[in-house]
């Protein structure tokens, strides 16, 4: 896996360079070519006895508006990612358009929503169903939009096929890392958990990666919570895990 091609999406509401420098960064790091996407929907829910004429120009005023804003998107990211980077821009479904562009690049760049517009799907990626529906690794930006150094990752491991095409998509962070953990939370079978981590640590250690693993006890705690707190706890900027929607890890690959 190599990331020649790199896509941002940029929310309507928020300005463009902040996640447009996280997404430069990464692609100067892999030398790749970056691809800025925006989209919103127009959409405007109107009672039925309102009739059609106050629902067009509703749509009309809607649509300008979403016009007007993605202008401002398309000249601050072409402001900070030069004439090197592409543009693509639509009117529509944010979250299905995403996923239809995605097929142009090998990573997806997308982040946490402003306060306040994350239920405006018309607005805003709705992240669970893009992670579905892309087809392609999604690296969720940290709030900080710091791009990750990723030389301590953790793998949040299941043995499923999510689980074993996150870690194949992650391969470009996972070579150059210093320390890899492969985490899995002990269902049932230790013993089974720990040849699946031990395969997999392997698979990783043919391909060049630091990589060691551990069997965590889940107890009565929440699954995803144990793996971010021991990311914390091993100083890990980046988490690595399969794709099954709607989750608390704040990285993906």
């Amino acid at each position: 896996m190599i990331f020649n091609t790199i896509m941002v999406q940029l929310d309507v509401d928020s300005p463009a360079a902040p996640r447009t420098i996280y997404a430069q960064e990464l692609a100067r790091r892999f030398e790749a070519t970056l691809i800025g996407f925006a989209a919103a929907d127009a959409y405007v829910f109107i009672p039925s006895d309102d009739g059609g004429i106050a629902a067009a120009e509703m749509m009309r005023q809607r649509r300008q508006e979403i016009e007007e804003r993605l202008k401002v998107l398309r000249e601050e990211f072409r402001s900070v990612a030069g004439d090197d980077a592409s543009w693509r821009e639509e009117i529509g479904d944010p979250t299905r358009l995403l996923a239809v562009h995605a097929r142009a690049a090998d990573l997806i760049v997308t982040g946490a929503p402003a306060p306040g517009a994350a239920d405006d799907h018309h607005r805003v990626v709705d992240i669970g169903t893009l992670i579905l529906s892309a087809g392609r690794p999604v690296l969720l930006a940290e709030d900080n939009l710091t791009p990750p150094a990723a030389r301590k990752i953790v793998i949040a491991w299941k043995d499923t096929r999510e689980a074993r095409r996150a870690v194949a998509d992650a391969m470009p962070f996972l070579t150059d890392a210093q320390e890899v953990l492969v985490a899995t939370i002990e269902e049932q079978d230790q013993r089974s958990a720990r040849e699946s981590t031990g395969d997999v640590v392997r698979f990783l250690m043919r391909h060049g990666v630091k990589a060691r693993s551990d069997v965590l006890g889940i107890g009565s705690g929440d699954g995803g919570q144990i793996v971010m707190d021991i990311s914390r706890q091993m100083g890990a900027d980046l988490v690595v895990a399969g794709g099954y929607g709607h989750s608390r890890i704040r990285e993906w690959a």
